[in-house]
């Protein structure tokens, strides 16, 4: 999985570990830089219940006390998740190249301030709210699938019959 620049996601307010645990999997999975919490209370061992991946071993983890603490590496984007009538729907956003993610707490939403730091908000085209980590992985599927290095899909059903080799420097080669 190749793709171009970095991306950090993570929550502000969640209260729930196994939540947070998920979302870190996914993160992990997806190939996330780091992860962050903002004015979360982090419960290490609940989070690991659902993190099977080892995820803590692996992404880079922060916790801010509050929007104001949080410090981003310089020329990041962030991404607010959140369902705003303003909010860019999710299959029409070209996502930047730096970015971190940010979704709200459970039965909440991101806080007027973290929104006000934001450049974008984007939301997933759905009829109700889905759980914090299978909004995130879809945010991040959807980074993926954009800005990764994929054939286009075929007219008919089915995948695709073209292999597109990753962009490498002149001086690596690709054997087959």
């Amino acid at each position: 999985m190749m793709t171009r620049g970095y991306f950090g996601i993570g929550v502000e307010g969640i209260s729930k570990p196994m939540n947070i645990g998920n979302l870190l999997r996914s993160a992990h999975s997806f190939g996330a830089s780091f992860f962050y919490t903002i004015d979360t209370p982090v419960d290490l061992h609940g989070m690991r219940s659902s993190d099977t991946s080892g995820a803590f071993g692996h992404v880079p983890f922060y916790n801010f006390n509050s929007v104001d603490d949080m410090t981003l590496p310089e020329n990041t984007s962030v991404v607010a998740v959140e369902l705003l009538p303003d909010a860019v729907e999710l299959p029409s956003f070209r996502h930047p190249t730096r970015a971190i993610y940010v979704l709200g707490a459970e039965m909440s939403s991101v806080s007027p301030k973290m929104l006000a730091r934001c450049d974008h908000a984007i939301q997933i085209p759905m009829k109700f709210c889905v759980n914090v980590g299978v909004a995130g992985a879809i945010v991040m599927y959807d980074r993926l699938i954009s800005m990764g290095r994929f054939p286009p899909r075929p007219v008919s059903a089915g995948g695709p019959r073209e292999f597109i080799p990753p962009k490498l420097r002149d001086d690596q080669i690709i054997v087959p």
